[in-house]
């Protein structure tokens, strides 16, 4: 391989092709990034990129759920198609979301069969959506089958967690399948854990949005005897929910927003002995960002996702699943200081960015 071309359209998962590029790179390639202009997070036209980035012009949208965002999607899968011509690429990393692009991708395949075509599920649409009364009656139908119907012409098919597979056997062949997880670069920030004695002090990090189970976070601060606080540190529609009915359910909220510093999230979170991995359970969802947060910051999870988290909580100790929260105040801060201890060899041998290029490589491996 001499000249790679990963496309992304999310400011979302850069973190993801930074690595993708770094190891490309490290290994002779020329390497093209596509993406697009629209932040999704903050709904804003981005100004900038990295230099090896290439910004594609798409329609703005306001609403996640909308027409406006599929049509914006599909104007950069198809804008997104035309750069692949003209760049010519030996490797095509596609991530997907959007759905759209792994046709696009597969129609490049086709006009050029011997590029290397990689399909990385980093998200599953409209499975992981909150749209469970929707998901399996049109059009979300063929949205989805939008994705599974072009996913055979792909070289490899790469998953963020194990349980996207559970629902992709007989769209594509199982040996194509291949699970990576999110990596992160190292923040050089250390953990000093110093939470208190005499009270559980939870943290909450990230978006505060419509698929956070907030009923559910609420009832285990009730659950808990003994004094509760709670460390939010992020933003979102549903913040004042999650402010008022964790502060109605008893908990003392400290409110920090959102911070990017490393030391200070540090800081933040060796005063915690848990971090919250709570989402409603309509959502399809295996490994969560935010408990990649947690794990590499030191702390342990409370967790009700299934799947990958649920198996990795149960079987390497780093935390607590909700079937597991029937303590007080004591219990559970003993748990978290035995938890505590496997949190950093844990994230090591699956998070780093180490783990994260040894395992591209072993995928590479089995198409090239």
């Amino acid at each position: 391989m001499q000249r790679v071309m990963i496309v992304n359209c999310f400011e979302t998962y850069e973190q993801r092709v930074e690595l993708l590029c770094d190891y490309f790179q490290e290994n002779g390639c020329e390497v093209k990034v596509i993406t697009s202009d629209w932040l999704h997070m903050h709904k804003t036209i981005r100004q900038t990129c990295p230099d090896h980035f290439e910004m594609i012009h798409v329609k703005p949208y306001t609403k996640n759920l909308s027409p406006q965002r599929l049509m914006s999607h599909d104007g950069f899968a198809k804008a997104a198609q035309r750069k692949m011509e003209e760049y010519q690429p030996d490797l095509l990393w596609v991530l997907i979301p959007p759905n759209s692009l792994a046709k696009t991708a597969s129609a490049y395949k086709a006009k050029h069969p011997k590029v290397k075509l990689v399909m990385d599920l980093i998200d599953m649409w409209p499975e992981t959506m909150p749209i469970s009364r929707f998901k399996n009656i049109p059009p979300f139908t063929n949205w989805r089958k939008l994705r599974d119907q072009y996913l055979r012409y792909a070289d490899a098919v790469v998953t963020e967690c194990n349980l996207f597979q559970s629902i992709l056997h007989g769209v594509c062949d199982h040996q194509k399948m291949h699970t990576l997880y999110l990596g992160r670069k190292s923040t050089g920030s250390v953990s000093n854990p110093n939470p208190p004695t005499d009270r559980v002090s939870l943290c909450y990090l990230g978006s505060i949005n419509n698929i956070i189970d907030i009923s559910c976070i609420e009832q285990i601060i009730r659950n808990i005897k003994g004094d509760v606080e709670l460390h939010i540190i992020g933003d979102g529609e549903n913040r004042r929910e999650l402010i008022d009915r964790a502060s109605g359910a008893g908990a003392n909220v400290i409110y920090h927003g959102k911070i990017y510093d490393a030391e200070k999230k540090q800081q933040i979170m060796d005063q915690c002995h848990f971090g919250l991995n709570i989402m409603k359970q309509t959502v399809f969802v295996g490994l969560t960002m935010k408990s990649i947060d947690y794990f590499e910051y030191g702390l342990p999870i409370i967790n009700n996702i299934q799947g990958d988290t649920w198996y990795f909580v149960k079987s390497k100790g780093v935390g607590m699943n909700l079937s597991d929260l029937r303590m007080d105040y004591i219990e559970m801060i003993q748990f978290s200081n035995q938890s505590r201890e496997g949190v950093p060899s844990f994230f090591l041998e699956y998070f780093t960015e180490d783990a994260f290029k040894k395992r591209v490589n072993e995928i590479l491996e089995t198409i090239i």
